[in-house]
């Protein structure tokens, strides 16, 4: 895992994408998905640099997690939560097996398991290791593991680990005598470690199929201490008679790639974070373009050729769309990698703070959008051949028989037999009366749904199949905010939700089983239609015998039927969630929704909307979609002004009367009583057609923006103007002495405002200009301002800037088609710069989602140059 300040620049590479297909064995993605499912031996990397299995000699091809309870954070945290991380581990090894992983990786963290001369220690952290490894291999999950991390133990919190690690860094790792000769040490016994629930040496364990020497190391000239090195720890490995492939990092330091391609390692190893890490809020847009392909800038280097590629770790960081996964899977098999594992599966025990790498969000139960893309991007990955080309997006995003839609925020597959989707879909599977597996969140003409969490549908005979249903999921924070055990920011509930099936094997009236542990569940549905809590169901058609399924009867491979986890229940109560629109219409009715949890059937939830000091109207809010409540404020009471509203919930009738909660603030009461005497509510201004709109204010959106400097010397930061008022500034500092001068982009705003718009819908058509409010130190500076639509293209004007501050008017007919910078930068830093699809159409405002500020590196000689932005406005 990269734990990097990405406050500081990174410097943006344009490199050259190379079509060469690298992997020139089994093209089709048929056999490499067979393989992985048929063989438990060994692996071997041959003359091409294809990792193939030794029977029968298929390539290779494996997707999934890397997943940390034995160590580090995740440990401590477990501990700290009381929970048996034995169990844990059961738990979340079943839903990796769920959503078909069939391929881990972690860093050991060698800093918990062993001393400072590289001894292993027989402890915890390896028995629990150990344990992890055993459960892996008894779902069929292949590993491979990276012995030597470099981090120490605290992430996030204080270090505490007392290996080799703790007393030497990356860079001494390589050129210290001790401490190389601690990690050969290690490596020795770590290899001849012997697991005591497999009853194998870690070097002769099938399940086990690679090792990665040393994860994320640092390096710098010159070349031959690095090449010594990896040659050094590759020998420690062989020498203890292990015949597996030995990988090793490339992408970490790229400046010196030569030096690990021309070590004697089996395979290369990569990682991919391609909008960069920690952004401290959700990212929001288009970003598919950011993974439309993998570059490698080394990529027609022999020696490279010559060798296997995995992806030991990927994300789309701070992203919770479910679209990213797919893509990202293609990009990997287009670019030649075999291999490659998500960072990191968040543990059940712990994901409903996701306090484990918060720019990091993937577990089943929390997030099953994104879970179900995870399984559908295994599927990816298994089915494209590997070096397979591909078109450009967008028309990229239908391939085979995946489909992949920004707009819908939909990942599918459709096979014969195959059925999946990330959001409610209007797809007939492709031959129904094939279809064996379907999963899903949402509804499809097959599955019609109320809840929230995901579902799947497995046939085991004609008129035989198996449910599993997951809790209700409701995000209630955003979850890339800074985190913490006690902030919730997603919860779940166990709820009974309506659920209609349309399977022609099973017919209207099938039978339904409960086959978990303590669930009781025996009914029929009725005319397709019943309600059920969560948990795993028999379903029969009429006149099918169900003796021969019982709850230890295995299906897929690897699963039994009556497997079920969720998460234990947090007691926490009614959640809202809200955010008020930036402005609203004058003469035109609002709509108002907000996500509300934990209501019951009797509850009642209105909107209490006044005029400031004006009129007040109570007005009811329906319930649009499970745990989502809107109503529509009438447009009498929107003349121009300020709004201010709050949302209350009339319980049920209690003994001695209806209760009454306010919102904001969950304050018993209602805001027309006479002694309600809270100020907290929500307010909206209320304008006239032809008030600016304001898409980015410094004053108010430093948490939601992309501010980030680019070149070496540049940097962000926020400054009060002459008149008071905030402005982002981008900085440029003179280049140091000695140091190339840079050309390109130097800083960037990049902010989101398609949720801006929605107050002001029917103005839209009346804006003819972008209204900036700017200067700059230097005169003449150049500048862009580049707005970008939902399908990610771009239209961009020149800013002219003065010294002083000033409103620059930039009509949108100025607005010409250009490529969007794509910010933030990614990880490594040999992804594209920009997009810029061919035939673009005429700008559409409607369609426009991103602002971008763009600046130019300039020629800063003896003091910095700066650009100060205090808004952006539409008119």
């Amino acid at each position: 895992m990269m734990l990097i300040n990405f406050s500081k620049p990174l410097r943006p590479l344009l490199l050259t994408f190379f079509s060469t297909a690298l992997c020139l064995g089994d093209p089709a993605g048929a056999l490499a998905q067979k393989a992985s499912k048929e063989h438990t031996g060994d692996v071997f990397v041959d003359g091409k640099g294809v990792l193939r299995w030794q029977q029968g000699k298929q390539e290779v091809a494996l997707f999934g997690v890397n997943y940390t309870t034995p160590f580090a954070y995740s440990y401590r945290a477990h501990q700290k939560l009381g929970v048996n991380h034995e169990q844990a581990i059961r738990q979340d090894v079943y839903h990796l097996a769920r959503l078909g992983v069939d391929a881990f990786r972690v860093h050991v963290w060698d800093v918990e398991i062993t001393d400072t001369a590289g001894n292993l220690q027989e402890n915890e952290h390896l028995r629990l290791l150990d344990f992890l490894v055993q459960e892996l291999k008894q779902r069929g999950i292949k590993i491979i593991l990276t012995p030597i991390a470099y981090w120490n133990n605290g992430y996030p919190e204080q270090d505490s680990g007392t290996g080799f690690s703790s007393i030497y860094s990356k860079g001494e790792a390589y050129t210290n005598p001790q401490a190389i000769a601690a990690q050969e040490r290690y490596l020795t016994q770590f290899l001849n470690h012997r697991n005591p629930y497999t009853k194998l040496l870690n070097r002769e364990d099938p399940g086990i199929l690679a090792f990665e020497v040393c994860n994320e190391p640092k390096y710098h000239q010159p070349e031959a201490q690095i090449t010594s090195f990896a040659d050094r720890m590759a020998a420690a490995i062989r020498a203890t008679g292990c015949r597996k492939p030995v990988f090793y990092n490339v992408s970490e330091n790229p400046d010196v790639y030569a030096a690990v391609l021309n070590a004697k390692v089996d395979g290369l190893t990569f990682q991919w974070y391609p909008q960069g890490l920690v952004s401290n809020h959700t990212l929001r847009g288009n970003f598919l373009p950011y993974v439309d392909q993998y570059p490698i800038p080394f990529r027609q280097d022999p020696r490279f050729a010559s060798k296997a590629k995995m992806i030991y770790e990927f994300e789309s960081a701070d992203i919770i769309q479910p679209v990213m996964y797919p893509f990202m899977a293609r990009s990997f098999r287009e670019a030649g990698f075999q291999w490659a594992t998500q960072f990191a599966y968040d543990p059940l025990a712990l994901a409903h703070a996701n306090t484990e790498y918060q720019t990091h969000y993937l577990n089943l139960a929390y997030t099953p959008a994104k879970a179900i893309s995870m399984l559908i991007a295994g599927k990816v990955f298994r089915s494209v051949g590997c070096g397979q080309q591909f078109p450009r997006y967008p028309q990229d995003s239908v391939f085979g028989a995946f489909h992949i839609s920004y707009r819908q925020q939909l990942s599918e597959m459709n096979t014969p037999e195959e059925f999946y989707y990330t959001a409610n879909t209007g797809t007939v599977p492709r031959q129904p009366a094939k279809l064996q597996h379907l999963a899903g969140v949402g509804s499809s003409p097959v599955v019609s749904y109320g809840g929230t969490g995901a579902y799947f549908l497995d046939k085991l005979a004609p008129g035989v199949w198996r449910l599993e249903v997951m809790p209700d999921a409701v995000p209630i924070r955003d979850p890339f905010e800074k985190a913490s055990l006690s902030k919730p920011v997603t919860q779940i509930l166990w709820n009974e939700q309506p659920l209609q099936l349309s399977l022609n094997d099973l017919g209207p009236g099938f039978a339904v089983k409960g086959l978990n542990e303590g669930n009781s569940e025996q009914s029929h549905a009725a005319q397709g239609r019943l309600t059920l809590k969560p948990g795993a169901y028999l379903l029969t058609a009429p006149g099918k015998a169900t003796t021969a399924y019982t709850e230890r009867t295995t299906f897929n491979g690897h699963l039994q039927l009556g497997e079920f986890v969720m998460p234990k229940n947090l007691e926490l109560g009614r959640q809202l969630r809200h955010t008020p629109p930036t402005q609203a219409a004058a003469g035109q009715p609002l709509r108002l929704s907000a996500t509300l949890t934990e209501l019951a059937a009797t509850d009642s939830v209105f909107l209490v909307a006044q005029h400031y000091y004006g009129q007040t109207r109570t007005l009811p809010m329906t319930t649009t979609a499970y745990a989502t409540v809107a109503a529509t404020v009438p447009a009498e009471l929107l003349y121009p002004g300020q709004l201010r509203y709050w949302i209350v919930v009339k319980k049920g009738a209690q003994r001695g009367g209806t209760q009454t909660f306010t919102y904001p603030g969950n304050f018993t009461g209602q805001p027309r009583d006479w002694d309600y005497a809270h100020a907290e509510h929500f307010q909206v201004p209320i304008v006239a057609a032809g008030t600016l709109l304001p898409l980015f204010r410094a004053s108010h959106d430093q948490e939601s923006v992309e501010a980030r400097g680019l070149a070496p010397t540049a940097w962000t930061d926020y400054v009060t103007l002459p008149d008071g008022n905030l402005a982002l500034r981008l900085v440029q500092s003179p280049p140091q002495s000695g140091q190339p001068a840079t050309t390109g982009p130097a800083a960037s705003l990049r902010a989101f405002f398609s949720d801006k718009l929605a107050g002001r819908s029917s103005d839209l058509a009346g804006f003819t200009e972008v209204v900036v409010r700017a200067r700059s130190s230097q005169p003449g500076a150049s500048a862009r301002v580049t707005l970008i639509t939902k399908d990610a293209v771009a239209y961009s004007a020149a800013l002219p800037l003065g010294a002083e501050v000033q409103e620059l008017r930039l009509p949108l007919s100025a607005f010409r088609p250009a490529a969007a910078l794509l910010v933030p930068r990614p990880y490594p830093g040999f992804g594209p710069l920009e997009y810029q699809p061919a035939n673009p159409p005429a700008l559409k405002l409607t369609d426009a989602e991103v602002l971008q500020v763009t600046w130019e590196t300039a020629n800063a000689t003896s003091s910095p140059l700066s650009l100060d932005i205090e808004s952006v406005s539409l008119h």
